[in-house]
């Protein structure tokens, strides 16, 4: 007979919508989450192999305690999943960790008669904040991000010098436009977590970063711009080990307008959305110690 036994297993309640609104003066704040909790535990193995439900927290109350924590206030998504990791391996002595993720979609204020509006939103089309918590072996683990972060150069990007074999057509070009839609994780170092972040303030610090080194890297590859963009944060902000990206490339290939007696001085693209070239890489902090179940499991990245 073949043998057989159970692997890793976790389970909860997938993204639990939240909107949080802040109405202690006139003028209220929204906080717009998606939220996943999933629980792990060695004594849950009964739950799968028969069935048995005794120490099963049903995923609809983890459904429940989002909402109901949430009436406490919200805060940075990190410190909300924060708690929720603390309240669910305290209260239930047999869940042994978990793995709590959120997107946080922004919003921003419309102006209206010149000025921004005490309690009118519009969404933004800028990235999807992301943040986790995952509890492994006692210890936890901090990460953000964020996703969806779509940018483009007009100019500013070359790419030539690869290698051409009998299956190579693609013309090398010392002018061409870079786009790339950036996912992006950054793990927190244990000791700054301990000490206290103020996650808000640095997740918009990361973000003017990454904005701010992909503009101004003079781009020989993506490759090259992925690690200006991961080199760029690291060395600015001390609480962050490492950040992780994703970053298709959204290629423009100029049209032949030959055909209908026009030139095209590099100003016409045709905008391909696949295939496309797909670029992955981790920058690391020097000397800091790796952290696999920090990312187990975690969407996006291997």
């Amino acid at each position: 007979m073949t043998a057989v036994r159970l692997g890793d297993n976790k389970y909860g309640k997938a993204e639990v919508r939240l909107v949080r609104v802040t109405r202690d003066t006139a003028r209220h704040e929204i906080e717009d989450l998606n939220v996943t909790s999933q629980l792990r535990g060695a004594r849950l193995e009964g739950s799968f192999l028969e069935g048995d439900n005794s120490l099963v927290v049903a995923t609809d109350t983890q459904k429940n305690t989002v909402y109901a924590f949430a009436r406490d206030g919200v805060g940075s998504p990190e410190a909300f999943l924060l708690r929720l990791a603390e309240h669910f391996t305290g209260e239930f002595d047999w869940i042994e960790g978990g793995l709590w993720q959120a997107e946080q979609y922004s919003w921003e204020r419309i102006v209206a008669g010149g000025a921004e509006h005490d309690h009118s939103f519009a969404r933004t089309n800028r990235a999807t904040r992301l943040a986790a918590v995952q509890v492994v072996d006692g210890e936890t683990h901090v990460t953000a991000g964020l996703t969806d972060l779509t940018v483009l150069k007009s100019t500013g990007s070359e790419f030539h010098g690869f290698p051409r074999d009998r299956y190579t057509t693609l013309a090398e070009t010392t002018d061409r436009i870079l786009a790339t839609s950036v996912t992006a994780r950054w793990r927190y170092l244990p000791e700054a977590v301990a000490a206290g972040i103020d996650y808000n303030a640095v997740y918009a610090e990361v973000e003017a970063l990454l904005l701010d080194a992909f503009a101004s890297t003079h781009s020989l590859a993506l490759q090259q711009t992925l690690w200006e963009m991961g080199k760029a944060v690291v060395e600015a902000v001390d609480a962050i080990a490492e950040i992780r990206f994703a970053m298709p490339n959204k290629h423009h290939f100029l049209v032949d307008l030959a055909p209908f007696g026009l030139d095209n001085p590099n100003e016409v693209f045709f905008a391909a959305d696949r295939p496309y070239g797909l670029i992955e890489g981790t920058v690391v902090r020097d000397g800091v110690a790796e952290a696999p179940n920090a990312w187990k499991d975690l969407p996006g990245f291997i």
